[in-house]
């Protein structure tokens, strides 16, 4: 294989993020915008070690699933990663991505596996996060395009909520009235950095967060009204001040403008508030699916102690709690834990709380420590997935379940795989589309304690 030739090739897999698999004499080739089962001409761009990247320049045999993409953006925007693919098959190359990692990585010998598609492909998401960038002499907003930090504008996106196109504007407009500049990453220069919005799917109040590279943010009277006059529904204001290099996208703290400076939103029946920096699923129907499950997963009969780590918000901590005797989340996000607690005061079920703003991994070796001995520990951990010292403080508490929410199947796989090396089996697993469109998966596992552990 030779770079800048073309191939012929068969597309015999997909990737973790949706690119099309093709080998070529013994060397992987991705090529995105291919599907399993077509032949493609593709040109080589580049060649590494082990693998080889490739620009899929005509499909030959195209797949039965292939579909016409029905956004403008794509595949520019790095938003979507399937959009050219009918949903049928992005679910099963969902389900395949995880009973293969469960199976490959975990040495879990599942047979099969569920996937809970999302009846709602669009207009599904509770949260945007626009980057915000100099082009041609204006601030333009949107996403990035895939594996860079050059922003696509995009006037509408087919899965966020339609409130973000007018907040969009009118944040753009102010920008340009009073020649706000955003920021630029690369010389540390400039304002604006991202527009942050998240709305309630059932209360449907939408908070709008600014982050800005200074401390007092101009022309902010204006810039309320503004958004408010795009907006009505808009129910709080913030910004941010974020002074960091990089493109991270908020700062630690976060000064109201307008409204409370949070939302709040409702979930398998229980009222939660949210705050900017609070994790909370973007898809507010298949959390509630996902919760059930886990939920289901623990077994609780009304007295068992409960053991949360990453507990956010409190989300799964307080569906927990309703059906246990005692539950306790960590979670090391201060602003989380301050809405954590509120939201048990909210729902009545203060008496059966308890939080502590910790590292996971402190928090779970000083409850082995202390030995504590939950019954169900339920672990919802970012991408990276469970950290070595969770795990061998987890297994030394001995808890007879242990529920693991995973968006990441290969770190879950290798989590799973030191949880049975440590007296631990797979019961079940099943996976949740909360990302239609998207490459992402959740799924949620059930794992026993045996006998002698």
């Amino acid at each position: 294989m030779k770079a800048n030739e073309n191939y012929s090739v068969e597309i015999v897999g997909a990737a973790s993020d949706g690119r099309g698999i093709a080998r070529v004499e013994g060397q992987v080739l991705f090529v995105p915008g291919a599907l399993p089962g077509e032949r493609c001409l593709v040109r080589v761009v580049n060649i590494g070690k082990t693998t080889a990247h490739g620009k899929l320049l005509r499909v030959e045999a195209a797949s039965p699933h292939r579909i016409e993409p029905d956004c403008p953006y794509f595949p520019a925007c790095g938003g979507c990663d399937f959009r050219h693919a009918d949903y049928a098959l992005e679910t099963e190359l969902k389900r395949q991505r995880v009973l293969d990692a469960l199976n490959r990585i975990g040495g879990c010998g599942l047979e099969n596996l569920k996937i809970t598609g999302a009846a709602e492909q669009d207009g599904y998401r509770n949260k945007v996060q626009y980057p915000v960038q100099e082009q041609n002499g204006r601030a333009e907003a949107g996403f990035f395009s895939a594996g860079t930090h050059r922003v696509i504008p995009i006037a509408h996106c087919r899965i966020q909520p339609d409130c973000a196109d007018a907040i969009r504007a009118a944040v753009l407009r102010w920008m340009a009235q009073y020649k706000i500049r955003a920021y630029d990453e690369k010389t540390g220069r400039g304002y604006i950095r991202h527009i942050y919005i998240r709305r309630g799917a059932v209360s449907g109040e939408t908070l709008v967060c600014i982050s800005a590279n200074c401390k007092q943010l101009p022309r902010s009277a204006e810039l309320t009204a503004a958004i408010r006059a795009a907006a009505p529904d808009v129910t709080s204001i913030v910004f941010t001040p974020n002074e960091k290099k990089g493109n991270t996208i908020l700062g630690d703290t976060f000064l109201p403008l307008y409204g409370p400076g949070w939302i709040q939103d409702t979930l398998c029946g229980l009222t939660f508030r949210l705050s900017p920096a609070a994790f909370y699923q973007v898809n507010h129907d298949q959390a509630e699916i996902l919760y059930r499950k886990a939920l289901q997963f623990a077994a609780l009969t009304g007295t068992e102690t409960v053991l949360d780590l990453y507990c956010g918000t409190g989300t799964i901590t307080l569906c927990l709690a309703r059906e246990a005797g005692r539950a306790v989340g960590v979670e090391v996000v201060p602003q989380a834990i301050e809405d954590a607690k509120e939201n048990a005061k909210r729902n009545g079920l203060a008496d059966k709380t308890e939080f502590y703003c910790m590292d996971a991994g402190q928090a779970a070796q000083m409850f082995a420590a202390r030995g504590e001995r939950p019954d169900v520990i339920v672990v919802d951990p970012p991408r990276k997935g469970v950290s070595p010292d969770v795990i061998e403080a987890m297994a030394a508490m001995g808890p007879r379940r242990i529920v693991y929410v995973s968006c990441d199947p290969a770190t879950l796989a290798r989590d799973v795989k030191l949880l049975r090396e440590r007296g631990y089996a797979l019961q079940t697993a099943e996976a949740v589309d909360l990302f239609p469109r998207c490459a992402h998966i959740e799924t949620v596992c059930l794992l026993s304690r045996q006998e002698g552990a």
